[in-house]
């Protein structure tokens, strides 16, 4: 339990889907600190003892529930939510923290090369959350955060979790993490704030579809700016943002052409195929893998017709 929280949200208050209409779990006056019991992505539907049956049997209406919502008492239109990211808890299950990746079919920047079901359960240490163990040779830095965070948008109706927003949602930006203040643009009254879909790790790009959906207990504080104009969320990060993969390099490999979607495709594949090559790695071992904690970076934009995609893997998963 957070001692220094004003308010704790419970995993039941939470909801599926952006709707400027549902009733608020909790009204707070601006400065107030608040824990939240986040579900992973799949809401519970898989766990430390899942098998790949259990990703083809996945209800998609059931995906990244979001904790809340919060009416910040007098937020309006053309305000700014400020939140402030204090800390994550890994919640255990089975004696362990835990978290999975999964390729799921029809999802995921290579879903017409991988068609078929994949799932790798994780396990890590909830008081030191510090690494989770690949198989029996590597283990990826952990770097918790949350992946869906945002407020209400101004259209009614219910709106899918899916795709992010303006307003925020489904960012899945791996620096969302401890110590970041994150500046949200205000569209209803409120603001109507949730947040979920909770991550160990991810790299930048999540180019499977999923990272280590890891469910957790954050704590965030949420303030009020008044009448600033912004466009689209902007955070703050407290420090460097990847020294906890930067320790022994990378391997890189590009794509290179005019469309940036097939440059990162095409270097997603070259860095899948190196470890299948390197590693002995199977092709969809390594998909989801690269998908925990490899960055996809816009290298070159302006040097015209083509444009070069990169794509960092931390060689430190496997020292």
């Amino acid at each position: 339990m957070c001692k220094a929280c004003d308010y704790t949200i419970h995993g039941a208050q939470h909801h599926f889907g952006w709707d400027n209409s549902l009733v608020p779990a909790r009204t707070v006056a601006p400065g107030s600190t608040i824990e939240f019991h986040c579900h992973d992505s799949s809401a519970g539907q898989l766990g430390p003892s899942s098998t790949v049956a259990d990703v083809t049997a996945l209800d998609f209406g059931k995906i990244n529930p979001v904790s809340g919502p919060i009416h910040v008492e007098g937020a309006m239109p053309g305000d700014v939510l400020k939140v402030t990211i204090d800390s994550f808890t890994p919640r255990e299950q089975d004696g362990s923290a835990w978290g999975w990746t999964a390729n799921i079919p029809g999802f995921g920047l290579l879903a017409d090369q991988f068609k078929d079901p994949a799932l790798t359960i994780w396990k890590y240490d909830a008081a030191a959350p510090d690494k989770a163990l690949w198989g029996t040779e590597g283990k990826v830095a952990l770097k918790p955060f949350c992946g869906t965070i945002g407020v209400a948008p101004a259209e009614a109706g219910l709106h899918s979790i899916v795709p992010p927003r303006r307003v925020g949602g489904n960012l899945d930006i791996r620096d969302l993490a401890a110590g970041t203040v994150l500046y949200l643009p205000v569209e209803v009254a409120g603001a109507l704030f949730s947040v979920g879909d909770t991550h160990a790790a991810q790299g930048d790009g999540e180019v499977c579809g999923t990272a280590i959906e890891s469910p957790m207990n954050c704590v965030l504080t949420l303030d009020l700016i008044r009448n600033e104009p912004l466009k689209f969320p902007r955070f703050t990060t407290p420090g460097p943002v990847t020294r906890h993969l930067d320790t022994a390099g990378y391997e890189v490999t590009t794509g290179i052409g005019p469309d940036l979607m097939s440059g990162a495709r095409d270097a997603v594949a070259g860095m899948i195929d190196l470890l299948c090559r390197t590693r002995g790695m199977s092709a969809v071992d390594a998909y989801m893998l690269v998908s925990t904690c490899g960055d996809l970076r816009i290298s070159e934009i302006v040097d015209m017709p083509n444009w070069v995609v990169s794509f960092y893997f931390p060689r430190n998963v496997f020292e």
